[in-house]
Order: structure tokens, then sequence, then C-alpha cells
């Protein structure tokens, strides 16, 4: 089940915006805030795994990609937690299916900063076939995953057999 966000939506844009007085504003709010904002950090998912920071000007601070990624897990984690009455400790996050295990590491450390223990790491076609259930059959298949994501086409071809599934090939 998909939890709303504050803003009522199931999906949350992966932006933080940064103000002077040290308030942080994640998600769509800040995404409307990226023109007239300049400390409105997007695309972070571009630099995780790298050593490239972002600077922002009006705390005059560098921060690596984890630690943005971290905020917007922390954001994430808050209302979840608000919506299901209790405290969120483990989390399953999805990468993109080409992220090398730089990126991979780096996406499970923003978790941990976030204060999460992130107990896997699954590319997002693969997260795809199982929100849709895929998983749930006796019938043994081959099943193509097309994940048409923010930027990326990834391609995952699973082998379903006995209620199990092994990730063939990505692409």
């Amino acid at each position: 089940k998909v939890i709303p966000n504050p803003e009522g939506k199931n999906t949350t844009s992966s932006v933080v915006s940064f103000k002077g007085n040290g308030e942080e504003i994640v998600g769509d709010a800040a995404k409307r805030q990226m023109i007239t904002n300049p400390d409105t950090v997007a695309s972070i998912k571009r630099k995780i795994g790298t050593n490239e920071k972002v600077h922002i000007n009006c705390l005059n601070k560098d921060f690596t990609p984890q630690e943005i990624s971290a905020k917007i897990l922390q954001y994430m984690k808050k209302y979840a937690e608000s919506h299901l009455g209790k405290s969120v400790k483990k989390a399953v996050i999805t990468v993109p299916a080409y992220f090398n295990d730089a990126q991979r590491q780096a996406t499970k450390d923003a978790g941990t900063i976030a204060g999460l223990d992130v107990v896997r790491i699954i590319n997002e076609p693969t997260a795809a076939a199982l929100a849709y259930g895929i998983d749930k059959t006796d019938k043994e298949q081959t099943v193509l995953v097309f994940d048409l994501g923010g930027g990326t086409f990834d391609v995952s071809i699973l082998s379903l057999a006995d209620g199990t599934f092994e990730v063939l090939s990505t692409a």
C-alpha cells in the first residue's frame, strides 16, 4: 500500500530547498521554489556515488549527495511514521537498474544517515514487478519489465517459478 505524502500525493519529488533560517523544505513544495530559491537541490540522484558536493549559499555549507538524499528519506520516514502511528526503523530502497556498486552503497549510506536500517537495495524494475504482484504466481514464466523512470528507461527480464523470482538481466 502506498502511503500518501502530506500533500496527499503518492509520489514525492526528490527536491530539497534550504532557507537562511535553517528551514528545509522537501518534495513538491521545494520543487515549486526551484526558480526563486537558488538554494534548491534537485536531481541529486545523478551525483550519488561521487565525491561531488553541493554548496548551499544561504548556509555557506557543502553537502554530499548522501546528506541531501538523507533529507528526502528523513522526510518520507517522518510522514510514514505519522501515517502508521509507529516508528519506522527498516527500509528497502529502490535504485535505477544501471546504478553501480558505489551508487548503491552511497544510497545505503543515505538511508543510514536518515536513521534507517537499510535491509536491501533493489532495482526499480524488480520493485515494479513486486508492486504489481507478479511474484504471487504459481505458474512458471519469464517476464519483461519496462521501467520508464525520471530520465531513465530500464528493462529487466525476470524468471518466475514456484513463488520466487530471479532477475536474469537488466539494461
